[in-house]
């Protein structure tokens, strides 16, 4: 028999607000092919991570802009812009924030989000109001799927994994709690989620 739920815990990225570093670039490159080189080999997904891991943007920038010299001005743009590749919240989910507050579940979240970065966007989102802590990844230099930062977050949370409802879009980070007794849903979109948190009995059917 599952467990009952004491507290969902929530990824940010892609889950509760939308991310796309293209969202930013598109602004500043025109020419489609010329931007699609760009988000592939000079400010990537994969060089951004290293930011969500922990690493300061005083080594990340200089360093990339080392390699990619004609391309400077637009990597200093991502450090100083980054709220920009945040275009708004992912539709529906807000809504099922609020319905899980206004029946009295505890919220946390666990996201891969650079601490600098962080500290500019999250004065934004008043939605992370609601959330009573918010384990991010690169002010304690661990990043999801890593099993370290899930037993971080259920000390710090004071929670038992099997009692807390993981959401998460990406199914290594849906994998790695699942294998250490979390209960997890893989989110695709809020309706969906929507039907497992009635069916959880977490929000009224």
């Amino acid at each position: 028999m599952t467990q009952k739920i004491e507290a969902v815990v929530f990824d940010v990225g892609r889950v509760i607000v939308q991310w796309n570093l293209r969202h930013l670039f598109e602004k500043l490159i025109h020419d489609a092919a010329e931007l699609d080189w760009f988000l592939a080999n000079v400010v990537t997904e994969a060089w951004h991570f290293e930011h969500d891991a922990g690493r300061p943007l005083a080594e990340m920038v200089p360093e990339r802009k080392a390699l990619f010299p004609k391309h400077a001005h637009l990597i200093d743009v991502y450090a100083t812009r980054f709220n920009e590749t945040i275009p708004g919240r992912v539709p529906g989910t807000a809504d099922l924030i609020e319905r899980l507050v206004s029946h009295d579940v505890p919220l946390y979240a666990i996201t891969n989000f650079g601490a600098e970065f962080w500290a500019m966007f999250r004065p934004t989102e008043p939605l992370f109001d609601h959330f009573q802590e918010i384990v991010v990844s690169g002010e304690e230099k661990l990043a999801k799927p890593d099993p370290a930062i899930f037993h971080l977050a259920e000390a710090r949370f004071g929670h038992r994994a099997q009692s807390m409802l993981f959401i998460d879009d990406n199914a290594a980070n849906i994998a790695a709690a699942e294998a250490l007794g979390w209960q997890v849903h893989h989110f695709t979109e809020a309706g969906a989620l929507e039907r497992d948190l009635k069916g959880r009995g977490l929000i009224p059917a």
